[in-house]
């Protein structure tokens, strides 16, 4: 007789391992159910669907066009700039005779007009406050060209200097909360900087907003300012978005007052493709012959004179020619803010003996690119009265706005 053992009862373990297997299972299942499912292309929306769901962008504006590529960086540059326009306010000291150095320029033409516009522009601006109390800066209103124009000498120039900005010290507080660094001068003409050389504590914290601001005879970038040199007014109007009509490589005429002038000129006078002389160009050979050939030039060469900074920048810039900077150590004129390299051809002294071929090697789209991004600049290298919105004036002001914040003790 066979005798059957009964089923011995499931355990609990058992019974619980077989849950969690078929657990298991459905889950693998449903994830690979998933994973193909999404590999499918999804149907196109609707026109319908399609429609309410489109974020709509708004288009640029000319405005905001303004802000291109030629800044180093436009978001900043525009969101500072908008800043400065609410905020900004400069004390301008009303001490001294406007009769003599102080307070007005001797005049806004000529090549050291720069000087002359701020002056006159800052009193037309809204930047300007009578109360110290709420002025971010403070303005020495002390003009060198005007000086010079009286025939004041050098010596003499720096005895007015320091004893006008003694009295100032002597009369106001607001020197001393930082020992001068929320104060600043603006001066164009070349012996201007050395005017203000009898003060020592004037060159070492006090803004200076000079035109010939050379890292090799004390200028201080993060602190100082360069001022650009402007030739106004203008003989005849800005040029531009004429590439077709500039057949000429490269042109320079000038006087021979610097070591860079003479070698352009020895190197290059003669050249068939570069129209160099070296000297200015006689206005007995036609009505504004000089000023016309910026028009039909691609390249304008601008190397240093006396000092590193020339006009012939700001003139070729007006003209829609593409300079050539040929003077080392020169801190250009907004050089934190634009890329120079965008609009310009910047060089070393001893790429001059190369200068021909340096042109012939930039590209006709490269050359379009530049003259371009010129055209674009040129509203930052003119002086306006009244001052408008991103000139030359506005351009030194946001300059100073950027250096505005110092210590008051």
């Amino acid at each position: 007789m066979t005798i059957t053992k009964p089923p011995h009862p499931s355990s609990p373990l058992c019974s619980l391992k077989g849950s969690l297997l078929t657990v298991a299972a459905l889950t693998l299942l449903s994830l690979s159910y998933l994973s193909l499912n999404s590999l499918r292309t999804p149907p196109p929306p609707s026109p319908a669907a399609l429609e309410s769901s489109t974020i709509r962008v708004p288009l640029q504006s000319s405005s905001d066009e303004a802000y291109s590529d030629v800044y180093h960086s436009p978001d900043s540059f525009r969101l500072n700039y908008a800043e400065m326009e609410r905020k900004f306010k400069i004390y301008i000291y009303p001490d001294g005779d406007p009769d003599t150095f102080f307070q007005t320029p001797r005049k806004v033409t000529g090549k050291y007009a720069s000087e002359g516009y701020f002056f006159k522009n800052i009193r037309e601006s809204k930047f300007r406050t009578l109360d110290p109390e709420e002025a971010d800066l403070f303005f020495i209103p002390v003009s060198p060209h005007k000086m010079r124009g009286k025939g004041t000498m050098y010596e003499d120039m720096t005895v007015i200097v320091r004893d006008y900005v003694d009295g100032l010290i002597a009369k106001y507080p607001y020197w001393n909360r930082t020992l001068g660094a929320d104060h600043f001068f603006v001066t164009c003409h070349d012996v201007g900087v050395r005017a203000f050389e009898g003060s020592p504590v004037m060159i070492k914290n006090t803004i200076r907003v000079v035109c010939s601001p050379s890292y090799n005879v004390s200028f201080i970038p993060h602190k100082d300012v360069a001022l650009p040199q402007v030739l106004q007014p203008f003989a005849l109007p800005a040029g531009g978005n004429d590439v077709e009509n500039r057949t000429t490589l490269g042109f320079w005429a000038g006087h021979r007052n610097s070591k860079i002038r003479v070698i352009l000129a020895r190197v290059w006078e003669n050249d068939t493709e570069l129209d160099i002389s070296n000297n200015r160009i006689n206005r007995a050979t036609g009505h504004l012959v000089y000023q016309k050939r910026f028009y039909r030039t691609k390249f304008c060469i601008c190397p240093g004179g006396s000092q590193v900074n020339s006009a012939r920048i700001t003139d070729s810039i007006h003209y829609g020619c593409v300079p050539v900077i040929l003077s080392d150590y020169y801190d250009l004129p907004f050089n934190d803010i634009v890329d120079w390299r965008k609009f310009a051809v910047v060089l070393r002294e001893r790429d001059v003996y190369n200068l021909k071929q340096i042109l012939k090697n930039i590209p006709q789209s490269e050359f379009v690119s530049l003259h371009n991004n010129l055209v674009k600049v040129q509203k930052h290298f003119q002086w306006n009265s009244p001052p408008v919105k991103f000139d030359a004036f506005h351009m030194i002001m946001y300059e100073l706005w950027l250096r505005h914040h110092v210590m008051k003790y």
